[in-house]
């Protein structure tokens, strides 16, 4: 996501306005949320940054923060969310599967009932019982309340009401560590592009 050839010429690209503003303007900074053309959730930049990926064509937004840029030759909508239009192959590279890291998937919410709790209010829950054949892995280890644990039981999900909210999969590094710590403080439009 680097800008090849940064410092070696001087012409701006002709989309790009030479009064985007430089100096520190707090809205400029703004975290902007970087999807890859897959929707896939890759990176988070300044709102500065995602203009310019935007301006140059190399990005289109899919959500706005309600910000305005305002300029002498351009007025533009901030964005929240980017999505690259040429996709870029991420490598890879699973968490190691533990109890921590699949509330943190999960987002401490059950997966039944879609109640949010605290770390230990929640258990795990094979999706498949491991006395039916189900093993430890990111497919089929959810967040669960208790209730929905007990509820559940010893049974397969089409034995019962239940269903999940999301198909579980593995938590990826690129996915997690940065865009895990900006949550808190993020747009609500990014949280239907996370952990999808």
């Amino acid at each position: 996501m680097h800008e090849r050839n940064a410092g070696k010429s001087k012409h701006r690209h002709p989309e790009i306005p030479p009064d985007l503003p430089q100096r520190k303007n707090p809205v400029m900074q703004t975290p902007v949320l970087v999807l890859n053309a897959s929707y896939e959730p890759i990176n988070i930049c300044a709102a500065r940054r995602a203009i310019v990926l935007v301006l140059k064509g190399l990005a289109m937004p899919e959500e706005e923060n309600g910000h305005y840029l305002h300029a002498a030759r351009i007025a533009m909508r901030i964005p929240s969310v980017i999505r690259l239009l040429e996709y870029r192959r991420i490598p890879h590279q699973t968490r190691a599967l533990s109890r921590k890291n699949i509330l943190l998937r999960d987002r401490n919410t059950c997966q039944y009932c879609g109640l949010v709790l605290p770390s230990g209010e929640l258990t795990l829950d094979h999706v498949i019982p491991r006395s039916r054949g189900g093993s430890s892995t990111w497919e089929n280890l959810v967040a669960c309340c208790h209730p929905c644990n007990r509820k559940k039981g010893n049974h397969l999900l089409l034995e019962t009401s239940m269903r999940l909210l999301k198909e579980p999969r593995p938590f990826t590094l690129h996915t997690s560590r940065h865009i895990m710590r900006m949550i808190g403080r993020s747009d609500l439009k990014w949280r239907k592009y996370l952990f999808y």
